[in-house]
């Protein structure tokens, strides 16, 4: 990441809203957002799959499910931050994964120019490909400050998306299964 290069950007956005980037309070603004766009879009260098290469061997054939994965993401329509819950469920096919790679993937997924959309279905996508599932769940529910704050400012609505596959959309039992579980 060119943080320098995000410096000169912001510095030159400060001047452009008229603002005097020299002044005392905003003399460090443009390196501080420089570390906060590298925090914030740190997924961009990594790999998510790579949460997910250590599997191991289970004959377990139920649905396992980690709700209420707190997350933060950036709008890549505003750069506006949305943040919110994912609710993940697999049902394994011989391999179950450490559930703190769950929340790992979520992360590294989320932490870069995003649209709530695409984050539910990069998740379902690998968990199914990586894991080789039966059928993945991925439910988010997220409030999105380009919404919350400006344009047309309804604070406290709530977006959710959801990406079904395999069983878990196929299969009406199992689909009722997952969906009452990832909203409990």
């Amino acid at each position: 990441m060119d943080l320098e290069r995000i410096e000169r950007a912001v510095a030159e956005i400060l001047v452009a809203v008229g603002e005097d980037p020299s002044r005392e309070g905003l003399r460090k603004t443009p390196q501080r957002v420089a570390r906060m766009y590298q925090e914030l879009f740190a997924g961009l260098t990594r790999n998510p799959a790579s949460h997910l290469e250590t599997a191991f061997t289970e004959q377990y054939d139920e649905l396992v499910v980690l709700r209420d994965i707190p997350f933060n993401s950036m709008c890549e329509h505003h750069l506006m931050p949305f943040e919110g819950k994912a609710h993940v469920a697999y049902l394994p096919d011989g391999q179950v994964v450490g559930i703190s790679k769950l929340a790992r993937v979520v992360d590294d997924f989320a932490h870069r120019p995003q649209v709530q959309e695409r984050l539910c279905s990069q998740i379902a996508d690998i968990l199914m490909d990586s894991l080789k599932a039966k059928g993945v769940a991925v439910v988010i529910e997220a409030t999105h400050a380009c919404m919350t704050c400006r344009g047309i400012k309804k604070a406290g609505s709530v977006m959710v998306t959801s990406s079904i596959r395999g069983r878990c959309r196929s299969d009406a039992r199992t689909r009722s299964e997952v969906m009452t579980l990832l909203h409990k």
